[in-house]
């Protein structure tokens, strides 16, 4: 019974050891098979190629600093053509895109009131011309009378009065005939400069009013971009700056330079309005947006392109070719600026030197190797 017993007990004993060590053999095996897992992917860590034209090395450069502008492009020379007169408009013959030469007639305004007014001006004129040679016999006569003794003095000065009076009313009867005159030449809408019909606000028919406008004008030969600035970077701009500004619709940009600034800021907004005239260029048009960088300075500093700095994490980085493999460096950006048509930033953070991965290669995982011209071995 005793030995039955003993039995029984060791028979426990290795059940209890089993259903511990069991999990533990089983845990160390799974570590084990992580491992090898690991290592294999290391063995067959992924590679790239590089070629020179891959990457890019931090260099200390003269970078061209400018400011961000926009705005819209106007025409230097550009006008609204109104009625002088009212009355009803006709042969209003040019439309838009049409050309116009300065003098040009374009339209009149129905001259029948005009002209009425014009002849009822020139008849009061007679009328007082009329009266002024009534006054002016009738001095010579009292003159006459006065020399023989016949009339005092006070009827001489009288007489006097009155011809002086006639003939100020002869000169205003005049000068109303005159502008009635001109009343009646402003029936005629001319052009007051060349260029192009680029509005037109009426039609024939239609009763305008004094200042009503008709068309717009515009002349294409001399454009300029008109920017807004703020207050502290009005400050930098200065005439006779460049800047190469893109249009949007025009294929390549065009060279604008700094003509003028306004010397007063814009109520309530404070900003700056710079003028830049833009190099003659076929196709440009009045309204076009217009933006670009206005080179105000240069700057010597460690730079890299722009699109070589990544921001795919919390902190910009870099991914630094180095001993064949690829590491990323995290760097601080600095002033921005242009070597030639390429977007520069300065950097810090990184050495003098270093070869950096081109943005176009997209993101790399740190450590994989390269191999090629472009791997710095």
């Amino acid at each position: 019974m005793k030995l039955r017993t003993k039995w029984m007990a060791a028979a426990v004993v290795l059940l209890l050891l089993g259903a511990t060590g069991y999990p533990v053999f089983k845990n160390y095996q799974a570590r084990k098979q992580v491992l090898q897992a690991q290592q294999e992917a290391q063995k067959t860590a992924p590679s790239i190629t590089l070629g020179d034209a891959d990457v890019v090395s931090v260099k200390m450069l003269a970078l061209s600093q400018g400011l961000p502008i926009a705005g819209s492009i106007k025409a230097v020379n550009s006008a609204f053509v109104k009625a002088r007169v009212a009355g009803e408009l006709q042969d209003l013959s040019v439309r838009e895109g049409d050309f116009v030469k300065a003098g040009q007639v374009i339209a009149r305004i129905d001259t029948t009131e005009s002209a009425a007014r014009l002849r009822q001006a020139q008849q009061q004129a007679q009328a007082a011309k009329a009266q002024v040679d009534i006054a002016q016999r009738s001095f010579d006569n009292n003159r006459a009378l006065v020399d023989q003794g016949f009339i005092s003095k006070t009827s001489l000065e009288a007489s006097a009065s009155n011809l002086a009076a006639s003939q100020a009313s002869w000169l205003a009867a005049q000068a109303g005939a005159d502008v009635m005159q001109k009343a009646l030449d402003d029936t005629l809408v001319r052009a007051p400069m060349g260029g192009q019909v680029a509005q037109r606000l009426v039609q024939n028919g239609e009763r305008v009013a004094v200042d009503a406008r008709v068309v717009e004008i515009v002349d294409l030969s001399q454009l300029e971009l008109e920017a807004s600035l703020s207050a502290a970077e009005s400050m930098q701009v200065k005439v006779g700056q460049t800047a190469q500004i893109s249009i949007e619709g025009a294929a390549t940009p065009v060279v604008a330079r700094v003509v003028r600034a306004n010397p007063s800021a814009v109520a309530g907004t404070r900003a700056v309005l710079v003028y830049l005239a833009i190099a003659p260029t076929t196709g440009l048009r009045q309204g076009l947006f217009g933006q670009g960088l206005l080179a105000t300075g240069t700057q010597s500093a460690l730079a890299l392109p722009l699109s070589a700095v990544r921001t795919d994490k919390p902190l910009p980085y870099v991914q630094v070719v180095a001993d064949g493999k690829v590491s990323h460096q995290t760097v601080q950006m600095g002033q921005r600026g242009e070597l030639g048509q390429e977007a520069m930033v300065a950097v810090s953070g990184v050495s003098e030197g270093a070869r950096v991965l081109v943005g176009e290669i997209g993101p790399v995982m740190a450590g994989t190797a390269v191999t090629g011209s472009g791997s710095g071995k």
